[in-house]
């Protein structure tokens, strides 16, 4: 599975979200690439899945997206991560 943090630009969030996403990956015992990059930069190959915050999830338009609440919250982000591997 290819998991792709996106912020608006790139850098501190959406690496903050690629170094939590890891670290659920690694408490379930999921394997999965996961990297972070900038809205302007998605597409569709990116990867399998898309998590961004609320706010731009509706920016993304191409590939399934996980809409978090915030960055800081882990258990919010480890359950969507859950809903989405169990579809």
């Amino acid at each position: 599975m290819r998991i792709m943090a996106v912020c608006s630009t790139g850098l501190g969030s959406s690496f903050m979200i690629e170094m939590k996403v890891k670290e659920i990956l690694n408490e379930i015992g999921v394997e999965g690439e996961v990297n972070h990059t900038d809205l302007g930069s998605v597409t569709p190959d990116m990867a399998d899945v898309f998590i961004c915050t609320k706010d731009l999830a509706d920016s993304i338009l191409s590939g399934d997206v996980i809409a978090i609440p915030n960055i800081t919250d882990k258990a919010a982000m480890k359950e969507k991560l859950q809903e989405y591997m169990n579809q």
